[in-house]
């Protein structure tokens, strides 16, 4: 079959025809791509048309596809099994590993996703601190979890709108949104509402809804807060985690959160989510503590395995390659922007971050308010042109894409060539 009778088929038995909405192509005038193989930067669709990937399954495949060492360590832990719903030796190596890189957290937890972790997050600060309110921004996405699908509505803390239908407006007055930058209203939210947030959740690293770094003065300002009023401090790290260096944005900024989360590259591709702090905040949970936390497949060894093999290849020298490929990639872009068809797209840049990009019209906006109404109708004529060459991007214009050790200098011609030609 073809990749439309495959969607259409799919279209049959899975609502939307995808398992994950940004799958759906929705809005672009093709169908998506189904994909049967990958290898280093590139993967082949069924119809066996090539493309480089600067997607990479969202976010965890920083060593590119089908990495050898991975695979190896993959393939050796399917022959020992890959369930066992006991303790496992596996889990413990990579959390070691991982306690060994990040001095700011004692212990951690894995479980099957960074929704996942982020949930238990919550939880936990709610458990910790005995409040029930948090603060979220505007452009920071946490997964899919009620008390976090929400964005800003009318007023500076007035009701929250949720984002999705099936969350109780109960649910949604506990979360107050604010607009990233801004912390003079965080601190009259905080005094609004003395002694009932438990939690300031924020991406460090803005990298859903568009790449929206942030000023360190308003990342430490937080901190601050947090310490005066007595709430938590989330850094969701889930993309930034060993995205920006072995310690994530929480290192590179020098700024200690109360609760860190995790995901995709600390399972090398695998489902993962951790969550970890300092171990008196951590045994809060169970069977220790009082906030409750579970999961049949946590910790899976195949995970476990192909996470600490992802990461005990990631060095300085490799981030500091990333970065500058990227760079390349980036001035690449830039430059076919100018040029094709007579500067159809010049007016575009983009915005990048360790091996991390953006693509966006003007100066780079660093709130979800300030991104343009029209982004996502001139993104999906772009994305065509780019997915016809056989350049893929993530599909959906407030994605950013993702460089990988495999997109190397070879990669790096071949993308000018198909760029150009």
């Amino acid at each position: 079959m073809n990749q439309n009778e495959l969607f259409e088929k799919s279209k049959c038995m899975v609502p939307g025809g995808v398992h994950s909405p940004v799958r759906s192509f929705k809005g672009l005038h093709t169908t998506p791509k189904f994909i049967k193989e990958a290898k280093g930067a590139k993967f082949w669709d069924t119809d066996g048309k090539e493309y480089i990937d600067f997607c990479m399954s969202f976010g965890p495949l920083i060593l590119g596809h089908q990495n050898e060492e991975v695979s190896v360590k993959l393939k050796e832990q399917l022959d020992r099994g890959w369930s066992y719903g006991a303790c496992e030796p596996y889990s413990l190596d990579l959390a070691e590993f991982l306690v060994s890189k990040l001095d700011f957290i004692d212990q951690i937890r894995f479980v099957n996703s960074g929704t996942e972790a982020v949930m238990t997050a919550v939880r936990l600060a709610r458990g910790v601190t005995k409040k029930n309110k948090i603060i979220k921004f505007n452009g920071c996405y946490h997964g899919h979890l009620d008390s976090l699908l929400i964005k800003a509505g009318s007023g500076l803390a007035g009701t929250a709108e949720a984002s999705s239908a099936g969350v109780p407006a109960s649910i949604a007055s506990d979360t107050l949104v604010l607009e990233l930058g801004d912390l003079n209203a965080v601190k009259e939210v905080l005094e609004n509402n003395k002694n009932d947030v438990a939690l300031i959740a924020i991406e460090p690293l803005p990298a859903n809804n568009g790449l929206l770094p942030q000023d360190l003065e308003f990342l430490k300002g937080l901190r601050s807060l947090c310490d005066e009023y007595g709430a938590l401090l989330l850094f969701d790290e889930v993309i930034s985690g060993f995205r920006v260096g072995l310690g994530g944005m929480a290192a590179k900024t020098g700024i200690t959160p109360d609760i860190v989360t995790y995901g995709k590259i600390i399972g090398g591709g695998l489902p993962v989510g951790a969550v970890g702090a300092k171990k008196e905040v951590m045994e809060y949970l169970a069977p220790v503590g009082p906030v409750y936390q579970a999961g049949t497949l946590s910790a899976n060894p195949l995970a476990m395995v192909g996470g600490l093999s992802t990461l005990t290849q990631l060095t300085e020298e490799n981030y500091k390659l990333l970065e500058n490929n990227t760079l390349k990639i980036v001035a690449l872009f830039k430059k076919w922007f100018k040029e094709y068809n007579n500067g159809q797209f010049s007016h575009l840049n983009m915005v990048s971050e360790s091996s991390l990009f953006w693509i966006h019209p003007g100066e780079a906006p660093k709130r979800a308010c300030d991104i343009p109404a029209n982004l996502a109708d001139e993104f999906y004529t772009l994305f065509e042109i780019l997915l016809e060459k056989g350049i893929y991007l993530a599909p959906n214009a407030y994605e950013v894409g993702f460089v990988s050790l495999a997109h190397n200098e070879a990669i790096i011609s071949e993308l000018e060539q198909k760029l150009f030609s």
